[in-house]
């Protein structure tokens, strides 16, 4: 009869369920957050490191619901924050909120129409307060969800009073430090805003343009002839232009050339019956005259551009004279290498001008319109007319002058707001300016950019050109909502108090208590007394990339939690996607610059935007977006998280519900790995149980040791925030050294051996250290799972898995010749894989245990092989292993790729009784009559003191 030894297997038991039921379980992990204050607790735990590491939040604009953008940029830092916990750093993280600016505006007046109309101005600052409170409350509930831990309940937001006060501060700071002007530079000036635009305000999209080229005849061609050695005669000299702005065309004050380029003097098509000689780059004759009609360029003489400086042309439409004038921004690759130039409606034209004196004419007003003091061109006015409607007119009116020599429309990328998608404009107007070259702020920039750490390293080279490159900045705007340039200046001279910086703490002060509404209705005789009459306020209030720009100061150097007090050492990183190079990173860069002399930062990191499958954009009205909100409801955050880990965030970042579906699979590959090592450390404590790696089996040693190099690598790996290699090697781990190979050759010792037999604690102490290993490299990446596995792991533990550092009990140290040694066996089991392999697949054999085994090795391998020969069979997973020399070996015997060894691996189906307890085929089954069934080592297993194993 048959006897039943379940009671005699140790099968694993363990609460841990098998499936991950995210989106339900997810959220009780999140209660139980919010009810200790878990962030808190992290913090008080934390609170004695000696290194400090902060991730200081570039605050997301209080307006909509998050979408995948945001679920990514928040993960990653959560990530860092949560790996320099495990590193032993005290990593305090303080969420932000950018709350002023322009799109809560447009809300508001959408509903309550512009500031003055329905509600006066302070009553509209209010209500654009009350919907960014809202806003962010909307997106609070969602960045905690993603498992996301903060100090939520006191996050900075850029309304507070405090931060108000502050950003007032760190323009005081900056006044002192002279980097602080005021005027009537051309900037990007967008019509539907009604206000300047910074830089990163600034996007680029193609746009469809009138591209002319325009003669500006010579005041008096015999002198104009005679600087290129010819007699002009009856020949008219003109120097053609080339633009795609015909619009500017009323503002051109002067015509640049460039002084060490060569122009060349070139029959170009007659005008009215007398030939015309056009004045071109030397480089662009050709190409020039062939969008003029000529075939045929014929030189007649040749000078440098300098040559021709200062010498007077006509204005094409207008009865007055330009001069000719050099400049650095021009070129002989394109055009003409003649350029129009206007001040009032170009960065580089501008700057030319002022080296000559030449003014700006402010003809084209803050929506696009010619001002009405536009003058007659002839008697053809343009006056009222919209800019972008008068390109058509101006058109007409050179080709009735008979001036245009040629006219095409140019598809182009052109500069575009970025909130409103419309073309915007260079327009001179009276604007306040962080001077780049002022107090030395452009070097002193540039400089400071080369002590950071930039991930990926290009990120220094990309901010590094655009800082060189850059204008001054603009940080005044035309707005209601934002903080005020609380500078008072002088009526006539429009010069700042000489007591600014005294009066602008005054002001902050007020502001600390009362908010941004104080500047406005303040008397300025409060603060200034009897000179109150010779001052103005500032209305204009400050660019929004100010507000965040300046959060180093506000945050970072106010905020006490975040100091470095007598820290041995102290990073502060920041962690945005890779538009912020022109944005947030830089705006910051040249606050902290004008303020400190340095970056804010030592480390920034900067990741890639969110596309599909295919590449494209994620968008609404393509029907190919993925809402973060969707995927935490459907598959939870740990899926979502897991996926942002394992995708290389330094490029595009490609998702689809396909590539949800892979992630959801390596997360299962994960998850069953923890609860197979936690099913089978059932009624395994620590205290009692654990022991030391040096008296465990060798095979337990070796998988503490893959363990161990493991965790070495993913450690390195998450110092150099390379997110994506942790995922694999975890996966790797899983899959390869435990999976297939470490968890299959262990079942049988645990679950056949005594309970408390060395084999069985041996396999079950190994299995503990690799996973207190193991949750911590998963805590900060799916960071409810990690929590779910540190609380169904055996012993007295702390609550939460972020209490703790890397494990430290990895302490086992193979030498090189034990390592040689697991080389050789696992170069054999791969070889015998396939062999059993094919037996499975010809029918010979159901399960590896259906087989027996031969190594024909070598003479030194087979030495090597001895000391362990009686337990091979184990790790082979067959029913017997025998050494056997080369010679004799079957042609089928399968070779094993082992460098300075011969070995090869045959084998046959066994012929022994299968035992019906640990299923191996063993002669001795039956040796007791009274267990007939089970082989002579499963009795003992049974009923003695239980087998003894030292190898596998």
């Amino acid at each position: 009869m048959t006897q039943d030894y379940k009671n005699t297997i140790n099968l694993p038991q363990t609460a841990f369920p098998m499936r991950g039921d995210l989106p339900k379980r997810e959220p009780g992990w999140l209660a139980n957050w919010e009810r200790v204050n878990r962030y808190a607790q992290i913090q008080e735990k934390a609170a004695d490191r000696d290194k400090v590491f902060v991730l200081h939040d570039g605050p997301p604009y209080a307006n909509g619901a998050i979408h995948l953008g945001h679920a990514v940029n928040k993960v990653l830092k959560d990530v860092v924050v949560k790996s320099k916990l495990m590193a032993g750093y005290r990593a305090p993280y303080v969420p932000g909120w950018d709350c002023h600016g322009l799109p809560i505006e447009i809300a508001i007046e959408k509903k309550f129409g512009k500031a003055g109309d329905k509600l006066d101005a302070a009553a509209f600052r209010q209500k654009c307060r009350e919907y960014a409170m809202a806003q962010i409350d909307l997106q609070r509930v969602d960045f905690k969800r993603l498992g996301v831990l903060g100090d939520w309940e006191k996050p900075y937001r850029t309304l507070d009073f405090t931060y108000e006060a502050d950003m007032i501060r760190a323009l005081a700071r900056i006044v002192e430090n002279g980097h602080v002007v005021r005027g009537a530079k051309p900037v990007y000036w967008c019509f539907d805003c009604g206000s300047a635009l910074a830089e990163a305000e600034i996007e680029y999209a193609d746009k469809t343009s009138p591209a002319v080229d325009v003669a500006y005849d010579a005041v008096d061609p015999v002198s104009f002839g005679a600087l290129f050695g010819i007699a002009a005669g009856d020949a008219m000299i003109a120097v053609p232009i080339w633009t795609t702005t015909p619009w500017t065309l009323p503002s051109s004050q002067a015509v640049s050339l460039g002084g060490e380029i060569e122009y060349s003097l070139v029959e170009g098509p007659s005008r009215d019956g007398k030939p015309l000689l056009l004045v071109v780059a030397s480089a662009l004759a050709e190409k020039a005259l062939a969008r003029y009609g000529v075939d045929t360029v014929n030189v007649l003489g040749r000078v440098q551009g300098a040559v021709l400086e200062n010498q007077p042309l006509r204005h094409p439409f207008y009865d007055k004279q330009v001069p000719v004038i050099l400049g650095e921004h021009v070129s002989d690759e394109d055009g003409t290498g003649a350029v129009h130039t206007s001040p009032d409606h170009g960065a580089e034209d501008f700057v030319v001008s002022q080296h000559y004196g030449i003014g700006t004419l402010n003809y084209v007003d803050g929506r696009g319109v010619y001002r009405s003091d536009l003058p007659l061109a002839g008697d053809v006015s343009f006056a009222g007319m919209h800019i972008w409607k008068a390109n058509d007119a101006i058109v007409d009116l050179l080709r009735d002058r008979g001036v245009l020599l040629a006219f095409a429309k140019l598809t182009h990328s052109y500069p575009h707001c970025w909130r409103h998608k419309t073309p915007v404009i260079f327009r001179a107007t009276p604007q306040w300016f962080i001077g780049m070259e002022q107090a030395d702020l452009r070097r002193t920039a540039l400089t400071s950019i080369k002590s950071v750490r930039w991930v990926p390293g290009w990120g220094e080279e990309r901010i590094a050109g655009m800082v060189d490159g850059r204008p001054d900045w603009c940080i005044s705007r035309q707005r209601t909502w934002g903080v005020p340039i609380a500078l008072f200046v002088d009526k006539n001279t429009h010069e700042p108090h000489p007591d600014s910086v005294e009066l602008l703490e005054k002001v902050a002060q007020r502001v600390a208590r009362e908010g941004i509404d104080v500047w406005f209705s303040l008397d300025a005789r409060e603060l200034l007394g009897d000179d109150a009459d010779k001052y103005e306020k500032v209305t204009d209030v400050l660019d929004v990339w100010f507000d965040s720009g300046v959060s180093h100061f506000a945050v970072v150097g106010a905020r006490p939690e975040l100091q470095a007090g007598d820290a041995s050492e102290y990073k502060v990183m920041y962690l945005e996607g890779s538009d912020q190079h022109r944005g947030w990173f830089q705006s910051s860069l040249l606050t902290s610059a004008a303020i400190n002399g340095r970056a804010p930062y030592d480390h920034v990191l900067t990741h890639g935007f969110t596309v599909d499958a295919q590449g494209r954009k994620m968008s609404k009205s393509m029907g190919n977006g993925i809402e973060p909100q969707d995927i935490m409801k459907t598959l939870g955050a740990d899926i979502l998280r897991l996926w942002i880990c394992s995708t290389d965030y330094r490029n595009e970042m490609s998702l689809s519900d396909e590539i949800l579906k892979r992630v959801a699979d390596t997360y299962r590959r994960v998850r069953n790995t923890a609860r197979f090592l936690l099913g089978n450390l059932d009624g395994f404590d620590p205290d009692k149980h654990l022991l030391p790696t040096a008296g465990c089996l060798d095979l337990d040693r070796w998988a503490v040791q893959q363990a161990a190099d493991t965790q070495t690598a993913i450690v390195a790996a998450y110092e150099r925030y390379d997110f994506p290699e942790i995922v694999q090697r975890v996966q790797n781990f899983c899959t390869n050294e435990l999976g297939a190979l470490y968890l299959d050759i262990t079942k049988d010792r645990l679950y056949t051996m005594p309970t408390d037999s060395r084999g069985r604690r041996s396999a079950q102490s190994a299995m503990y250290r690799i996973l207190e290993a193991m949750v911590r490299w998963l805590a900060p990446i799916v960071t409810f799972t990690a929590e779910e596995i540190w609380a169904s792991m055996p012993g007295s533990r702390s609550e939460s898995v972020l209490f703790d550092t890397w494990y430290d009990g990895l302490d086992v140290r193979e030498d090189g010749d034990a390592r040689g040694w697991w080389s050789t066996l696992l170069a054999i089991r791969a070889s015998a894989s396939q062999v059993l392999e094919g037996m499975r697949k010809g029918g010979q054999i159901g399960a590896s245990l259906d087989a027996t085994l031969t190594i024909h090795a070598d003479t030194a391998t087979q030495a090597a092989l001895a000391e362990s020969a009686s337990e091979l069979r184990f790790f082979f997973i067959t029913s017997d292993v025998t050494l056997a020399p080369l010679e004799g070996r079957p042609a089928s015997a399968e070779r094993v790729e082992l460098e300075g060894a011969e070995v090869y691996v045959s084998a046959d189906v066994s012929d022994a009784v299968k035992c019906i307890r640990c299923w191996h085929h063993r002669p001795d089954v039956g040796v007791d009559p009274a267990h007939p069934e089970i082989c002579g080592r499963c009795v003992e297993n049974v009923t003695g003191q239980g087998e003894d194993r030292c190898w596998f």
